[in-house]
């Protein structure tokens, strides 16, 4: 199965540097080719909700599907069209059943985002990197088939904290991995 190319997509003014150090550990641990588009959202206003003060995450998933549709559409030959389309924002999500999400992706519309907002709290430098890296990690492997995994070391574990994502490895476990090869297949 060729390798999948997913493509990152700034909403609103994440770090460059956070955004930029995704790109190797989704090679090394799912086997994606990620590239950081030149194409940026801006704040994700059409997303907030003033009850919540938060932002909702299928709205910004919603706009990003627009952004893949074009990117695939705009690659001309022997340009790497992008299979997928992780957005990564500093803006703080929820989903409606939840007080706040850390990510959602879409493996259907091939479309995820991610926010930096909850995994600052108490970290900075290396911590705070890694914390995002493990979290695009997370949401790229939903977006290629992974679902969540008991494990509470393994990179799909369900995080309830930022804590939790401490734990994690920023590879899949095992059970996942084998997993991830079948799907590649």
């Amino acid at each position: 199965m060729p390798q999948k190319t997913l493509l990152l997509v700034t909403v609103g003014s994440p770090p460059s540097a956070l955004v930029n150090a995704l790109q190797e550990p989704l090679a090394t641990h799912l086997g994606v080719s990620a590239a950081v588009s030149r194409m940026a959202l801006s704040s994700p206003a059409y997303a907030f909700n003033k009850d919540r003060s938060q932002y909702h995450c299928n709205a910004i998933m919603r706009r990003l599907g627009t952004v893949l549709d074009e990117a695939r559409r705009d690659a001309g030959p022997g340009d790497g069209r992008p299979d997928l389309v992780m957005g990564v924002t500093d803006a703080d999500l929820f989903e409606p059943d939840s007080p706040f999400v850390f990510g959602q992706a879409d493996r259907e519309s091939r479309v995820a985002v991610m926010s930096l907002f909850r995994l600052r709290q108490g970290a900075e430098g290396e911590q705070l990197r890694r914390r995002v890296q493990v979290e695009a990690v997370h949401q790229a492997g939903h977006l290629i088939g992974l679902s969540y995994c008991e494990d509470s070391r393994c990179v799909m574990f369900f995080p309830q904290s930022a804590q939790d994502i401490d734990r994690k490895s920023l590879g899949p476990c095992n059970v996942c991995r084998n997993e991830l090869n079948r799907l590649n297949r």
